[in-house]
């Protein structure tokens, strides 16, 4: 079994030292001016070596099999991390930059053209329109482009009081909208004032028919359930939506009452689906449990189920958060599918039907679950060492020495509490991973009651937003969880895999080869820095 964890309570991983020489199979030169070097002409001469290469002592890199045989290797280049480990806290990415087209034309424009200045944006090549709906952080340039893309309803004040509409073919009502690109490229970005955000995508219905089945709401704290009923995942999908009169287009902005709520929506959908599946009789509708009454549910599900000699129908949570909208000026719309802070979840099934030569069987395959990944490695542990792979996890965690070995910080461990752990992995499979875990045998959350359901919602808040300070802007956050049957000591783990400008995922993380430029460490330290 690959993985750097082991039952003596340390990590295990490698050096490379690479000491090596390479034939020279060249059969010419071609020498040519690079140009000037302070002022004397610079030939190209290095690259075309008249003999073989000995590459002596080439850099240290560091492979670190993941604590998870699935998640791949990562690999370190010790110069790179080196450097940052002389200043941990440089790690960082720098605030977006105040960017105004608006205000640079009127810099150099007379007085008489400042009229028209709004005919510009129509003469400019819809890769500037995007790249400006993306970046800009003047609300006159974004109100500029948001005209552009749709047609809006005004109110007597100007202001936009919704869409225009039209009835394409009788009952498919579609906006008017004249460039979607940029009509979400703009929709999306922070500086757009409210009231465009709401007609453009906020207001219940702008983005479509989507019914909401579940609410949530404490003062300005509001949540809405979304049903998606045709799904990429089988049997449908919810989502938690911050409602249109929370507007959280910004981590920063999200509060520990607006996280509960969109987790809330999540244990309630999961407790109350199952309910239904195991016969428990429940009140009528039209109002969300309270945190008393989703516990007194939860309990007796598992009562349910552990005296039913038949497994449930869906046996398994799926649960994820894409966090950030981005929009290149080339067309390739980058992460969610809009930045108001959203949450999907839905239940998969235990098994599916299987078809042989496009014939039904009699044949089951298992649904597929990123959790059973977790499973699987479970099991292979403690058939190799009987021991408790998540037991030796903590242990390793608690016992980190530096990956370098070097004396400086150690600790792996950005925040725990007697239910939950937020810590760096060894072997991170972003540049900026964080992963939180039960430190019970909690495994899924119908195993998790009230304290640890708290303790997962209030760690999951302070990771998003550490990782905000550090300039987070685009990111997902995956659940990995246990089959509800499962009686394994697998724990419940969530991984926050944030996306950086200059590390967009190439063959080496199609083959699951992890290239890092820090140690986990000092990432860890960058962020107990960063800490509300």
């Amino acid at each position: 079994m690959r993985t750097c964890i082991t039952p003596q309570g340390d990590f295990l991983y490698c050096i490379h030292a690479p000491d090596y020489a390479v034939k020279n199979l060249r059969a010419g030169d071609l020498i040519e001016s690079l140009g000037l070097c302070d002022g004397k002409e610079y030939l190209n001469r290095g690259n075309f070596p008249p003999a073989d290469v000995a590459v002596g002592k080439a850099d240290r890199v560091y492979e670190i099999p993941n604590a998870f045989p699935f998640k791949g290797t990562t690999f370190i280049n010790s110069p790179w991390a080196d450097a940052t480990a002389k200043d941990p806290l440089r790690i960082g990415l720098p605030a977006q930059p105040a960017t105004s087209f608006s205000q640079n034309i009127r810099a150099w424009l007379t007085e008489k053209e400042i009229s028209s200045m709004d005919g510009l944006f129509d003469c400019l090549p819809e890769s500037v329109l995007l790249a400006l709906a993306t970046t800009s952080t003047d609300p006159a340039d974004l109100v500029a482009l948001a005209k552009i893309s749709c047609d809006f309803k005004e109110d007597t004040t100007g202001s936009p009081a919704g869409l225009l509409y039209s009835e394409e073919q009788p009952g498919r009502i579609r906006a008017r909208i004249k460039n979607h690109p940029l009509f979400e490229a703009v929709a999306n970005n922070p500086d757009l004032p409210d009231p465009y955000k709401q007609a453009m995508v906020l207001r219940p219905g702008a983005q479509g028919g989507s019914e909401i089945v579940g609410e949530w709401h404490d003062a300005d704290h509001h949540v809405f359930e979304y049903l998606r009923r045709n799904s990429y995942i089988p049997w449908g999908h919810y989502a938690a939506n911050m409602a249109n009169d929370a507007v959280r287009y910004d981590i920063a902005k999200l509060s520990p009452a607006d996280m509960t709520g969109l987790r809330h929506l999540y244990y309630q959908r999961t407790y109350v689906r199952l309910a239904a599946e195991l016969g428990i009789e429940m009140a009528d509708g039209g109002k969300s449990l309270s945190a008393g009454e989703l516990e007194s549910l939860r309990l007796e599900i598992r009562r349910r189920l552990d005296r039913s000699t038949q497994a449930p129908f869906f046996d398994c949570t799926l649960w994820g958060w894409n966090y950030g909208f981005d929009y290149a000026p080339s067309h390739y719309r980058l992460n969610a599918s809009h930045q108001q802070i959203h949450q999907q979840f839905a239940l998969l099934p235990a098994a599916v039907a299987a078809i042989r030569a496009g014939s039904r069987t009699e044949e089951f395959l298992p649904s597929y679950g990123c959790g059973d990944l977790l499973a699987d490695c479970v099991r292979a542990y403690a058939d190799k060492h009987n021991r408790s792979l998540f037991n030796d996890l903590i242990t390793c965690i608690r016992n980190n020495r530096r990956l370098d070995g070097t004396k400086g910080e150690a600790s792996l461990v950005v925040f725990a509490d007697e239910q939950v752990m937020l810590f760096v992995p060894k072997a991170q499979t972003s540049q900026w991973e964080l992963q939180l875990m039960a430190l019970r045998p909690v495994g899924n959350i119908l195993e998790a009651d009230e304290a640890m359901r708290r303790s997962l919602d209030a760690a999951m808040h302070t990771a998003m937003q550490v990782l905000g300070r550090l300039g987070m802007r685009l990111a997902n956050i995956i659940e990995y969880a246990k089959r509800f049957t499962d009686k394994s000591d697998q724990r419940l783990l969530y991984s926050f895999l944030p996306k950086l400008p200059e590390s967009p995922g190439a063959f080496s993380e199609l083959q699951l080869r992890w290239i890092m430029g820090h140690y986990p460490e000092d990432f860890a330290l960058a962020c107990r820095h960063r800490l509300p």
